[in-house]
């Protein structure tokens, strides 16, 4: 008879509230025989008691997202039951380029009503997300966990809690991406007392622009940043940190006047799986009193690094394990917006623990991300040894004064890749000409951090990588994944604004259908 221990129930009971938060139930894993669906939909969400028609992406039962061991297959039927196109992108996986939910570049929109099938297998263990790729749909909460388990981990004394990241607004997008093509100041996404005089997180500026203030006198932004406002360089350059001020940041769906609390037992070992998958909004997470390690980055297993804060730009993820004191007690894990009072979060406690409200205001500002934690970062299972075969400029450009956001001085042309040939081990040197950060996600590959600005160094193994303004970070990946791949800015409006390009393999031509 199979009997289970106290501790590995309220592991199951933790790990069900925690990846189910948003739809209730536990994820099943992604099986090799039938495929596991996926459907696209639409829900009502209640934020701070305002219900708000957003975006879905949950299993027939209702779990959000999806679970998979690493090996399996990845077989899933993705049902479009929403009433405009859309596609969804598996972002941290590698699968074929014909799978990769882009559209133009590797599928073309799924219709209301119709279905796509995937099947690829996926070699690698980690923390990923899924989210659609087509407009704003993802600022609408078109997101859900895609977390990649390794077999061997299994039998780890740990509860799993996965968070997911997001801000939040009861607008429309396009009415904020309207606003922040046509005006000078910060989209206003909400007025749920977030605005931008409250926050003081906008930007001072000027009919010149950010290219001509640029020109007369620049400021890098240093590793190390004490928070304050908008950052000014020399004779008047402004750094800027945020685009859009919303009405709510959510973990899980909530927001910290009505936190998801999970579980926990006193002395538990946990890990957390943190996935920013905001729109527009960089976090700085913050343990508390608790002192985590750092273990994997996007999914990628790094040299373990202890602290309690920890930079998390838009779209990566940060696995932290967690020793929990042996006593009764409640434990508050923030996300706290960069530059800025505005925070979200989950709280971990012990059955008998007292959970006192936390604010959803910091008294003092977090400070900007940097690279200083970048450079720290040191990958289990770098890149081989070798040559580079082709080194790729790309400058971040752009501009505040008519949002016109581009690469190499180009918006996006999809007939205008970037080539690479397969087998070349290839770096991309991220020089960022612009007076705001830039978190950049390539397509298809997992690539390695090599230097920041001159310094040379092993990094990190990711897919998504934060470029601070007036610095340059270069990359290296292997061209091991033929195909036609995005590379862009994952902060969304950037990205619809025109920053993005693609890297096409040299011969590769997309199967018909």
């Amino acid at each position: 008879m199979l009997t289970l221990s106290r501790r590995r129930i309220l592991q199951l009971t933790s790990a069900s509230l925690a990846l189910g938060a948003i739809g209730g139930g536990r994820a099943s894993a992604v099986q090799a025989g039938e495929p596991t669906t996926l459907r696209i939909m639409s829900r009502t969400l209640e934020v701070d008691g305002k219900p708000a028609r957003v975006f879905g992406l949950a299993q027939r039962d209702g779990t959000p997202g999806l679970a998979a061991e690493n090996g399996e297959r990845f077989r899933v039927e993705l049902i479009n039951a929403i009433d405009a196109e859309t596609l969804i992108h598996w972002h941290g996986l590698t699968p074929p380029s014909e799978q990769d939910g882009v559209p133009v570049l590797s599928q073309p929109p799924l219709p209301p009503g119709e279905s796509y099938g995937y099947d690829f297998v996926h070699d690698r263990a980690g923390t990923f997300w899924m989210h659609s790729h087509v407009g704003l749909q993802e600022q609408q909460l078109m997101a859900a966990p895609l977390i990649v388990r390794d077999p061997s981990e299994t039998q780890l004394d740990e509860q799993e809690v996965v968070v997911l990241l997001h801000d939040f607004t009861f607008r429309d997008p396009e009415e904020i991406f309207h606003q922040l093509r046509t005006g000078m100041a910060m989209a206003t996404a909400g007025n749920a007392g977030h605005g931008q005089g409250e926050q003081g997180s906008g930007m001072a500026m000027t009919e010149a622009g950010d290219e001509e203030m640029a020109q007369h006198g620049g400021m890098q932004m240093p590793d190390s940043g004490n928070g304050g406002g908008s950052v000014a360089g020399g004779h008047g350059e402004m750094i800027h940190f945020n685009d859009v001020d919303y009405d709510a940041y959510l973990a899980n769906d909530r927001t910290l006047n009505d936190p998801q609390v999970v579980r926990v037992e006193p002395g538990a070992r946990v890990r957390l799986r943190v996935i920013n998958a905001a729109a527009a909004t960089n976090f700085l997470l913050d343990l508390g009193a608790i002192e985590g390690e750092l273990i994997a980055v996007d999914g990628d297993p790094v040299s373990p690094i202890r602290g309690q804060t920890f930079d998390l730009a838009i779209a990566q993820r940060a696995d932290i394990r967690l020793a929990l004191p042996s006593g009764e007690g409640a434990y508050p894990i923030l996300a706290q917006r960069e530059d800025d009072l505005a925070r979200t979060g989950i709280v971990l406690a012990t059955r008998n623990a007292q959970v006192h409200r936390v604010p959803d205001r910091a008294k003092h500002k977090a400070r900007p991300l940097n690279l200083a934690l970048e450079r720290r970062l040191t990958a289990v299972s770098p890149l081989a040894e070798r040559p580079t075969d082709r080194t790729i400029p790309l400058d971040l450009t752009g501009s505040h004064a008519g949002y016109q956001w581009g690469l190499n001085e180009k918006a996006f042309d999809p007939n205008d890749p970037l080539f690479v040939a397969a087998g070349e081990r290839v770096e991309v040197v991220l020089r960022n000409k612009t007076v705001m950060p830039h978190p950049i996600h390539l397509h298809g590959h997992h690539f390695q951090v090599v230097a920041v600005d001159q310094d040379r160094f092993s990094g990190a193994v990711r897919d998504t990588v934060l470029v601070p303004p007036r610095q340059s970070v270069t990359i290296a990946f292997d061209a091991d994944n033929p195909g036609h791949w995005a590379l862009h800015c994952h902060q969304l409006y950037h990205m619809a604004a025109g920053m993005m390009t693609s890297i096409k393999y040299e011969g590769y031509e997309r199967p018909a259908g």
